[in-house]
């Protein structure tokens, strides 16, 4: 295979030959969409730090919905905004809380649309850590452990199909697959955010889930960024726990961890394009510094092409309308 016997320009040469050898596709089945909620009527709030990107009320749930049924997106992932916030985090478990009525809104308006609940403890918290706390400030892993698995129960109580816990605590996918089994719902499948970095592209995000620390930070149990074998052993006790998805977090500074997991595990696996990773791409296309179309949808194609098998991105409405066009 030398020049000139192989040329490869020659399945570049035109649009129709180049989709014939395309490798790797995305679509908007893929995108799963994040969505704040939180309590009152006719809410919705633009994040300053994310634009496109907003706080609803319950009562927006149904046309949000059917915005996302007509652009082909089939899941979203739900993030809950409590009116109080407590030291034990109660709103997160509530029968009442804000995402089990925002799960029991959605599926009362459409019982087929797909309902993921991220499950964590911190915009939930007074001090916005992702678990109970010892007197030094530190998170109490196994008491964070049994708020998780009542979090996750309330979830698939109030009609969640999936869970996703989001802690980063020692052993909570098997505390959750437990509980929940122990339930009833041995059929709600759990994606463990099974290596999740401490990263500085989380700020957006922090302001639309008012989830920021009150003091220190989560480099005490999130994963520290230099590291990637440790991904992996995350990863194998998630799934050794009972993770049915698996999740790296982030995506875009963390592509070599998704392939890593692809390859050694095989197992479906999702990648979250973070806040920061959303609010750096709208900055400099407002600014004309790029052409935001093709810099989204090649993103989410280096995704793909990474391993990702499902994408959690704030683009997914304006990326399955550019899908559509082309």
């Amino acid at each position: 295979m030398e020049f000139p016997a192989y040329r490869p320009r020659r399945l570049r040469s035109n649009e129709s030959i180049r989709a014939m050898v395309r490798e790797t596709h995305v679509t908007a089945a893929d995108f799963i969409y994040p969505l704040f909620v939180e309590f009152g009527e006719g809410v919705r709030r633009e994040v300053s730090s994310m634009p496109g990107v907003f706080n609803i009320s319950l009562d927006q749930l149904p046309a949000e919905i059917d915005e996302l049924k007509a652009l082909g997106i089939r899941a979203v992932i739900l993030f809950g905004i409590p009116e109080t916030k407590d030291e034990a985090g109660s709103g997160a478990f509530a029968e009442d809380g804000i995402v089990q009525e925002a799960i029991r809104a959605i599926k009362a308006y459409d019982p087929d649309f797909y309902v993921v609940t991220d499950v964590c403890m911190c915009e939930y918290t007074s001090h916005g850590h992702c678990g109970a706390l010892d007197e030094h400030g530190c998170v109490i892993n196994d008491v964070t452990l049994e708020m998780l698995a009542q979090t996750a129960v309330s979830h698939a109580e109030a009609g969640a199909d999936m869970v996703a816990p989001s802690d980063m605590m020692d052993g909570r996918v098997m505390a959750i697959r437990g509980a929940l089994d122990a339930e009833g719902f041995t059929d709600i499948p759990i994606m463990s955010y099974a290596a999740k970095y401490a990263s500085a592209y989380y700020g957006p995000f922090r302001d639309a889930a008012d989830s920021a620390p009150t003091f220190g930070d989560r480099r005490g149990y999130q994963m520290d960024a230099a590291n990637s074998e440790e991904a992996i052993r995350e990863v194998a006790l998630d799934i050794a726990e009972g993770a049915d998805i698996v999740m790296v977090k982030p995506a875009l500074a963390y592509m070599d961890i998704i392939r890593r997991v692809k390859d050694e595990f095989g197992y479906p696996t999702a990648a979250y394009n973070v806040s920061g990773e959303y609010a750096m791409v709208k900055a400099a296309a407002a600014n004309d510094w790029i052409d935001e179309k093709r810099v989204v949808l090649e993103t989410m194609l280096g995704f793909k092409r990474a391993g990702a098998d499902l994408i959690i991105t704030y683009h997914a409405k304006d990326a399955a309308r550019w899908l559509a066009e082309d």
